[in-house]
């Protein structure tokens, strides 16, 4: 149990973190638009990566660096229109937006989004497939349950996140609240871009 414990507080450490991926669940989360569509999405992708570094997917990713150089310009072009919307939002938006008032996007638009954010993300492989997948060499014997640790960890972040959002509600009923979120979102998205381009 020693590898679960340990697989799980890994996993959470690094998936903690603000980043594009959780920025985009938590203001769906305050949307509450397609909530659950997107939660499972996050933690089915995670699920997959985690699984992948835990079974040695990471040797292949080292073989292959051109892989993760796709990923890092698609990933920093997305970044940086999504950042730019949430911008354009920021200056030109005065609703206090409340989810019986937000007029939801197509399904099929947020999943492609939140796909986007998961798998054009350099971090998302270093994070889950190398770094997970070498920490988990130190359990040779009991893979799957630092596997399942990890694993178990996304779970319950991203189902906290995307349905713990609602409880900030009363603060979203404000315009301004909405604008420095959207502005936090896109300098987040921004900063993240930068650092794919310059790293």
């Amino acid at each position: 149990m020693s590898a679960f414990w340990y697989g799980m507080a890994t996993s959470l450490s690094l998936i903690v973190a603000i980043g594009a991926q959780n920025a985009f669940v938590l203001k769906q989360g305050l949307k509450q638009q397609y909530v659950l569509w997107i939660v499972l999405s996050c933690a089915l992708s995670d699920s997959i990566l985690i699984f992948l570094g835990v079974t040695g997917f990471s040797k292949a990713i080292g073989q292959f660096p051109q892989l993760l150089m796709f990923a890092q310009y698609a990933g920093a072009l997305f970044l940086f229109c999504y950042g730019l919307r949430s911008f354009y939002q920021a200056l030109y938006s005065n609703a206090a937006l409340t989810p019986s008032q937000t007029e939801p996007e197509s399904l099929t638009k947020i999943m492609m989004m939140c796909l986007a954010f998961t798998w054009l993300n350099p971090h998302v492989y270093l994070d889950t497939v190398l770094l997970l997948g070498s920490i988990s060499s130190q359990f040779t014997h009991q893979l799957e349950w630092f596997a399942c640790g990890a694993i178990l960890s996304s779970w319950l972040f991203f189902f906290s996140l995307g349905y713990g959002a609602r409880l900030l509600q009363p603060i979203f009923n404000r315009p301004v609240s909405w604008k420095i979120l959207d502005t936090v979102i896109g300098g987040v998205m921004w900063g993240i871009a930068w650092q794919l381009l310059v790293h």
